[in-house]
């Protein structure tokens, strides 16, 4: 199967990497974004007071090894 025979076929070309780079960044941030709430937000470097993001996230911290207790 060629190149010509799938763009011909149906399939469509490949996205190139200018496109898809934006989104891929995006989708970086958010995920360290996400780790921070999970893994850090507590203690000295907590953006909120209390432990309400600690308790909302409490069980993905388990789930991803970060010790809490």
């Amino acid at each position: 199967m060629t190149y010509s025979s799938i763009v011909q076929g149906g399939l469509g070309a490949p996205i190139p990497l200018r496109d898809i780079l934006p989104w891929a960044v995006f989708a970086g941030l958010l995920f360290l974004l996400a780790m921070y709430f999970v893994g850090v937000e507590e203690g000295a470097m907590a953006i909120f007071n209390g432990m309400y993001v600690h308790e909302f996230v409490h069980d993905g911290r388990h789930l991803l090894g970060f010790p809490c207790h």
